[in-house]
């Protein structure tokens, strides 16, 4: 099963879901982070987020090989979040091609993944050419995560509404 979490910053979806996948399985899951440690603010919202998950958790830390980690896994992963690990990639100077490659492979598998994606496709257009590659990749990216999973949420305020 792929479920896919989707919203803002600060809108809840990571809280969702890992709830969710907490109640997937009697065993404790994979949390898959993939936020690499880059400067004190960064270092800051890593430390919230772990106080988040407490000790729920086999927490794996993996910037770029999702698919390498995830096919090794015999329990649920939760992959947060895709949209560092895309920050990842291009950082690392990855094409889109083999990010995309990458994902479709990872959906193709028989493993129970919940993501956390953020949605960064409803605001303006950036004149900066990196942050507007960077939203073009997010966005198809996401179209392709989404169509291959099972379900998706959308969150806004700390509520999500399953849009599929």
């Amino acid at each position: 099963m792929k479920i896919l979490f989707i919203g803002g910053v600060k809108s809840g979806k990571s809280l969702n879901a890992e709830k969710y996948i907490l109640s997937l399985t009697n065993k404790m899951p994979v949390y898959l982070a993939t936020t690499e440690f880059i400067d004190d603010g960064m270092s800051e919202r890593i430390k919230q987020h772990q106080l988040q998950r407490e000790e729920k958790f086999i927490t794996i830390e993996e910037p770029m090989k999702l698919k390498e980690v995830i096919c090794m896994q015999k329990v649920p992963v939760l992959v947060e979040c895709l949209s560092m690990w895309i920050n990842n990639m291009m950082y690392h100077e990855k094409s889109f091609e083999e990010m995309e490659e990458e994902l479709k492979k990872i959906m193709s598998s028989d493993k129970d993944i919940v993501f956390v994606l953020n949605d960064v496709g409803s605001g303006i257009i950036p004149v900066n050419k990196l942050a507007s590659e960077f939203i073009d990749n997010s966005g198809k990216l996401s179209q392709i995560v989404a169509s291959k999973c099972d379900e998706v949420y959308h969150t806004i305020a700390g509520i999500s509404t399953k849009i599929k």
